[in-house]
């Protein structure tokens, strides 16, 4: 097979397929996941449009197998040496990205969840792949779904050539899997590696064959070759999967070879209907949403983004819009070109070569990519507006904001930066930090078919509701023009939406062109303050919504903004984002009965930072924590006392670390970790409170 041009526009287009493809499978069979065939066939039939609304859930959710696969790749990203990522690697990306007990996987227990029992076995030293194995944890729990489900972006990082991709594959997914699911994950990664250069299924079928050392999973594969194809009935084929290889003939809740005979039947009898394969997929039962989404990322690649643009009505709510939650909560608010490009440049890591310069936060690149934006749901007005990206048929990498001359001549158009109130759900703890912070500038390349008058906005809510904050007004031209807005303090809250509003001159209608949106660096100076508590029933204060804990209690605090308390090493809360580079952060800390704790910056995930560290009541620290490994970069005595404040100021600009400690600067260190990320507490066996907390970019 012959391995693709990574630096070309057709990877990057396939990429973004097949993320986008992901998250449509994952979305048309989340509301139905763990639901019996039979409720999903007498309630709707047949799954080929979304049913949230149907049954009141939002359409956008945070999943398993978006975060889980999205998330894990991060390892190429991360590893000092990508060319050679080890399974330890992966063990070691789960334990700084995941919450435990609260984000990515089914937390059912130690020997029910397969997931769940490796993360244990990594947290306890038990390391990659012993933490996944069939020796350690038995053959049943080893062996069911989820190593396909997280792989697929392994395999995007790999164009062309399975061998690689399966490799990867199975280095990432022996975290937690062994025996026959490693097979059935290497057999859909070389599918989908040699998608980006083949579109013949059963080409591809046989190609990923070779690749399966277990015969189980060989016989499967034959056997569902043999008895589907594009002209079964669907209904016939999946009730013959499930009487073959469904679930009851397998020990465990739900067996890779399960899935794995269901997707491929899916995908057989899908033929080359992008839709029709998804639809069967989250039709049949089994794992709705997982299977849909492995195949929606296949399919999307094989058949490229033009069967995606096929089905207007699944693309278009989707909007690009992903939640990947993880310990890393800048990362979270994302969309499906936003990752393709992440994609892209760990595979030019892979082979070694430069990631290319830093990109617009919304560049409009990808074919037919709105990044989440749409009429904005929360305002009035836009009546038979839309926004589209047109570029696929003019060439012109922009979003379209099309106002019609009907209503009231002016319409609205967002993106969540944050996690939006109307899709609030608790499955899976949907946390998250903002992507975009008060006092951050903003900048937008805008031009107009005709004159037309914007403005940006920012919606803010909280417990009394929503509240909007506008920039003056612009006048834009076909000529462009380059608007900023710095985004406005509003209390102790962060915007959740960044929008346009569009007022076209004289009633006429009107297509606004966005060329570029884009903010970096940290904020300028964004802070909370006092306390957030409203009363002692407000236990979720909107002020706690922008942090992501990993400590066991972070709450308001009766006297001062935040209490932190964690009774094992490495509790850490953070908030901010990896463009978050050289800036200062500060708070009034108090120690109470601890170890030790003091200030973040730098975060990437929650066992990767720099702190500046208090302990024992009788040292300063300044340290990096890297994995498992702490290295003490500078210290001094310092003697501090219960229940005392101090007030602590901790900066980073390029390789400098200084420590101030009520105005006076204590102690000073050089670090090779230059990266962005985000800021916030670390406390280990015990607890300190903090009043206020600000960052101030330098």
């Amino acid at each position: 097979m012959k391995h693709f041009d990574i630096h070309s526009p057709t990877y990057e287009s396939k990429v973004y397929a097949g993320i986008l493809g992901k998250l449509i499978g994952v979305y048309l069979g989340r509301p139905v996941e763990g639901w019996p065939y039979a409720s999903i066939r007498a309630q709707f039939g047949q799954l080929d449009t979304y049913v949230n609304k149907l049954i009141g859930i939002p359409l956008i959710v945070a999943d398993d197998d978006i975060s889980g696969t999205l998330t894990f790749a991060r390892v190429v990203e991360d590893a000092k040496v990508p060319t050679g990522i080890r399974p330890a690697d992966v063990g070691d990306t789960w334990l700084n990205y995941i919450i435990e007990d609260r984000t990515i996987l089914w937390w059912g227990g130690y020997g029910r969840s397969t997931e769940h029992t490796a993360f244990l076995n990594l947290k306890n030293g038990v390391g990659a792949p012993q933490s996944g194995s069939v020796r350690r944890n038995g053959k049943t729990l080893a062996e069911q779904i989820g190593a396909q489900i997280f792989s697929d972006a392994y395999a995007l990082m790999c164009p062309g050539d399975p061998e690689r991709a399966v490799a990867l594959t199975k280095a990432a997914s022996s975290v937690s899997h062994d025996g026959v699911a490693l097979d059935c994950a290497a057999f859909f990664a070389a599918m989908r590696a040699s998608a980006f250069g083949e579109s013949d299924l059963d080409t591809l079928i046989d190609g990923a064959a070779p690749f399966v050392r277990d015969s189980r999973l060989s016989i499967l594969i034959d056997d569902v070759n043999t008895n589907t194809g594009p002209a079964s009935d669907w209904r016939e084929v999946r009730e013959w999967v499930d009487r073959k290889y469904g679930y009851a003939r397998y020990p465990g809740p739900c067996h890779s070879l399960s899935n794995t005979a269901m997707s491929l039947a899916a995908l057989r009898v899908g033929g080359d209907s992008f839709r029709k394969a998804v639809m069967i997929a989250a039709s049949v039962g089994f794992d709705t949403d997982s299977n849909a989404g492995t195949i929606g990322c296949l399919n999307a690649v094989r058949l490229g983004i033009e069967a995606i643009r096929d089905v207007p009505d699944l693309r278009e709510p989707v909007a690009d819009r992903a939640i990947v939650v993880s310990a890393d909560g800048g990362e979270s608010i994302t969309d499906a070109a936003l990752e393709a490009y992440r994609i892209v440049r760990s595979a030019r890591r892979l082979q070694g070569v430069g990631t290319g310069p830093r990109i617009p936060r919304f560049d409009f690149r990808m074919p037919g990519a709105v990044h989440g934006f749409t009429v904005c749901p929360h305002l009035e007005g836009g009546s038979g507006a839309w926004a589209r990206n047109l570029n696929s048929e003019d060439q012109v990498n922009a979003l379209t904001l099309h106002v019609p001359a009907t209503g009231n001549g002016v319409a609205s158009f967002s993106t969540p930066t944050f996690l939006d109130p109307l899709d609030e759900m608790t499955n899976f703890s949907t946390v998250a930090s903002p992507s975009l912070y008060p006092t951050d500038q903003v900048t937008a390349r805008i031009s107009a078919s005709t004159s037309a008058s914007v403005r940006l906005f920012a919606l803010y809510s909280d417990h009394e509701g929503l509240q909007t904050q506008h920039s003056g007004f612009f006048e834009v031209g076909t000529a462009g023009s380059v608007v900023e807005w710095e985004i406005p303090a509003c209390g102790n809250l962060v915007p959740f939406r960044l929008g346009i509003e569009v007022s076209p001159a004289g009633g006429e209608p009107a297509d606004i062109r966005i060329h570029e949106i884009d903010w970096r660096g940290a904020p300028r100076q964004f802070e909370q303050r006092g306390v957030l508590l409203n009363s002692i029933w407000d236990t979720k204060p909107s002020g706690l919504a922008p942090w992501v804990s990993s400590a066991k209690n972070f709450e308001a605090d009766f006297a001062s903004t935040y209490s932190v308390s964690h009774p094992e090493t490495l509790g850490v809360v953070t908030t901010g984002t990896r463009e978050w580079i050289d800036y200062e952060v500060r708070s009034n800390l108090k120690y109470s009965l601890h170890h030790s704790g003091g200030l973040v910056l730098r975060a990437r995930g929650h066992r990767r930072f720099i702190a500046a560290l208090f302990t024992g009541s009788r040292r300063l620290q300044i340290i990096r924590q890297l994995d498992e490994t702490r290295q003490v970069l500078a210290e001094t005595d310092f003697g501090y006392v219960l229940d005392e404040t101090y007030d602590v100021a901790f900066r980073c600009v390029g390789d400098q670390l200084s420590v101030t400690v009520n105005g006076a600067t204590e102690l000073e260190a050089r670090t090779d970790c230059r990266h962005g990320g985000g800021a916030g507490f670390l406390v280990e066996r015990g607890t300190l409170t903090a009043d206020g907390f600000s960052v101030r970019a330098l």
